[in-house]
């Protein structure tokens, strides 16, 4: 982990910290895959290295390092195993939404960052089954909240610190209201369910998370908000969360794609060849301009709804045409890319998974139709 008096890591150490991990990661990316297990060696690394400090503000004790710097750090290990990398930037959006939101908005984020620095914590979000909604209930009970429910999608839960999720409290001034909160991993009432059996990214370890009757204390309600509306939070997640999310799809194209062009420059040339790996290589470009553009927008964006907008739509741009880029990278690869002994095989299994994150296509095209128009989105 980063020290606090340590000089601050430049961009260059950054990328070969992360070259080294993906070097290793890649050793153990098929076992994972075929053992439904958790990818604990990259997790186990990314900490070593001080990755899941690395986004915290220097003057909490991290290692300041830039959404732009950690993109391409998760877009160099998704090359070599996706579910590293995909977990990993499950992490990294909640720290860089919480250092975003102190450094712009004044939010009270400031103690969990440090404890991310001090401790080297892990930290767990629960998917898109907590959009604007929430999944799982809140009972107000004496000093705070009893909280029952089930987060799907609960990536790097295996090796986890804190949980940061959500409950719908039904306020009875306010109305329907969703509760924010961290909790324990390890704290009672809090059991991880093993259903991560699933196409790809088999070892993001993202099991459901059960909340039996896990208490939250009223001082350990981080934020509330109206449910099922934009409010400004969300309009802030949007904006950070998928530059780090799909720069690890990129990351799996990008590698199925070197593995295709290796595959054809060893056979002899047919006349589709070139034209297939030029194919492949226009939907990459794509998805790589999309994913350059989400990362300007949660550096210089300012929140709101243009901008979840206009980040919506490279989050939909990034994961078609990373998704487009693997179907030509298994064609060009020929028969030899059905075996599950070739990478490739599992990368394409690996990148479907970039269909399914909020805002999915249709929601997606409707939010982009809505603000185009200036109807309401609510």
């Amino acid at each position: 982990m980063l020290a606090k008096t340590e000089s601050i890591i430049t961009q260059s150490e950054w990328l070969d910290r992360a070259d080294r991990i993906a070097a290793e990661i890649a050793r153990y990316a098929q076992t994972h895959d075929n053992e439904d297990s958790f990818v604990e060696e990259g997790y186990t690394l990314l900490k070593s290295e001080g990755f899941f400090t690395a986004l915290v503000p220097t003057e909490f004790g991290g290692g300041g390092a830039s959404t732009a710097t950690i993109c391409e750090c998760i877009r160099i290990m998704g090359r070599a195993c996706g579910s590293t990398a995909l977990a990993f930037a499950m992490h990294c959006h909640i720290v860089a939404v919480a250092a975003w939101r102190h450094k712009h908005q004044g939010a009270p984020t400031e103690g969990m960052l440090k404890r991310v620095a001090a401790e080297n914590l892990v930290l767990v979000s629960t998917g898109g089954n907590d959009w604007l909604s929430s999944g799982g209930t809140a009972e107000k009970v004496e000093g705070g909240f009893r909280i029952t429910g089930r987060k799907p999608f609960g990536s790097g839960s295996a090796m986890g610190d804190l949980l940061n999720t959500s409950a719908l409290y039904e306020d009875p001034e306010a109305g329907p209201t969703v509760l924010h909160f961290a909790v324990p991993l390890k704290a009672e009432g809090v059991r991880i369910e093993q259903t991560w059996h699933t196409m790809g990214m088999r070892g993001t370890g993202s099991n459901d998370v059960l909340l039996e009757g896990v208490f939250v204390p009223d001082a350990g309600v981080a934020g509330r908000r109206p449910a099922g509306v934009w409010h400004m939070l969300f309009h802030v997640i949007s904006k950070m969360a998928f530059a780090f999310i799909y720069s690890a799809y990129l990351g799996v194209a990008e590698g199925a794609r070197d593995l295709a062009i290796e595959s054809a420059r060893k056979r002899a040339p047919n006349p589709f060849t070139a034209l297939l790996a030029g194919e492949m290589d226009n939907e990459l470009m794509v998805a790589r301009l999309a994913n350059a553009e989400a990362i300007a927008i949660a550096e210089d964006w300012e929140p709101g709804p243009e901008t979840t907008s206009a980040a919506m739509q490279c989050r939909q741009l990034t994961g078609h045409h990373a998704i487009a880029a693997v179907e030509k990278a298994l064609e060009l690869s020929g028969g030899s890319a059905f075996y599950r002994k070739n990478a490739i095989e599992r990368m394409f299994r690996d990148v479907q998974a970039a269909r399914f994150h909020p805002l999915q296509a249709k929601p997606q095209l409707d939010l982009a139709g809505r603000v185009a128009l200036g109807w309401p989105i609510d």
